[in-house]
């Protein structure tokens, strides 16, 4: 779905369940410039199983801002995480290097020489419900859901990091990419996109607490 496009750049929503480059079929990317008809630039990028906003460049130019703004970290990002298992502490911070585990899995370290940095607030929603919203400041492959499990929260439906029979029974990986903001151009711009999919996100409790509570996500940080 698109949320936002200008001369330079789209922001769009990304099912759960689409693979982000191409496979053994379109990926999102692809399915976007084919929509669009227009050769879009991916400048960051979701797991498969997380829905959620995504910025794509119409040109290179943007692309490589972007690329510069990512890397010195000026793009806040949040993100939308629910667990059945309760966490080991209930805000706060995540911190430790990340290293290659088996079968393309990452685990968390205790030294800190590169660290992945996740700051986070939860609270519970219905039974055996945590709710998180988690903002990274650093950008590792699968450093949210890796952050998450060192918790004892595993995030439900996360086939690779949570218990696989638990994981299975779900609809989908509950991780959403939920809220941008950064300034390009002196233009400072603000996206916030709920989740709309999955039992979970839907949900009544759900609804309230981003409606009431985290409708604003930079102000609890």
């Amino acid at each position: 779905m698109l949320i936002f496009e200008n001369n330079d750049f789209i922001v769009v929503t990304k099912p759960a369940g689409v693979n982000f480059h191409s496979e053994s079929e379109a990926g999102f990317v692809v399915q976007m410039s084919d929509q669009f008809r227009i050769s879009l630039f991916p400048v960051h990028r979701l797991d498969k199983m997380t829905s959620g906003l995504v910025i794509l460049a119409k040109n290179g130019e943007t692309a490589a801002q972007f690329g510069k703004m990512f890397e010195k970290r000026k793009i806040e990002k949040y993100y939308l995480a629910i667990s059945i298992r309760k966490p080991k502490k209930k805000m706060g911070w995540i911190k430790g290097d990340m290293a290659s585990a088996r079968r393309g899995d990452y685990k968390l370290l205790t030294t800190m020489e590169n660290p992945a940095i996740t700051q986070f607030v939860s609270c519970a929603l219905r039974t055996h419900e945590r709710f998180f919203l988690i903002k990274p400041h650093t950008g590792k492959t699968h450093q949210i859901r890796v952050a998450l499990k060192s918790l004892g929260s595993p995030i439900a439906g996360d086939e690779r990091y949570a218990q696989a029979d638990e994981a299975r029974k779900e609809e989908r990986g509950y991780l959403h990419a939920y809220a941008l903001r950064f300034n390009l151009n002196n233009e400072v711009f603000e996206f916030i996109a709920p989740p709309d999919e999955g039992e979970r996100f839907v949900s009544m409790e759900c609804k309230i607490q981003l409606t009431n509570e985290w409708n604003q996500p930079w102000n609890e940080f």
